[in-house]
């Protein structure tokens, strides 16, 4: 993902303000072509996971600047910082 694209994740974490009322999509998430996806949900949670791999991570109460970092460390491939964060396993 290009560095100018990094400007879209603001907008793509604002889709889950749109409709409060709306169950069906209470995720957004951000996809590295190694497969390390980052899934933000309402309420500041967010999912760190290997999508062939598995072995799901997460954090609570994530500000919103925050999460958007997170994707931007993610579309840069930078998987090193990523690990270092202070996620709890699971989901």
């Amino acid at each position: 993902m290009e560095k100018a694209s990094h400007s879209a994740f603001p907008d793509l974490l604002h889709e889950l303000d749109a409709d409060p009322e709306d169950e069906e999509h209470t995720s957004v998430s951000v996809t590295h072509e190694s497969e390390w996806c980052l899934g933000a949900y309402r309420g500041g949670y967010v999912v760190f996971e290997n999508l062939e791999e598995g072995d799901p991570r997460h954090m609570t109460d994530v500000p919103p600047e925050r999460i958007v970092a997170l994707w931007r460390l993610l579309a840069d491939g930078d998987l090193v910082s990523l690990e270092n964060e202070p996620w709890k396993p699971g989901y």
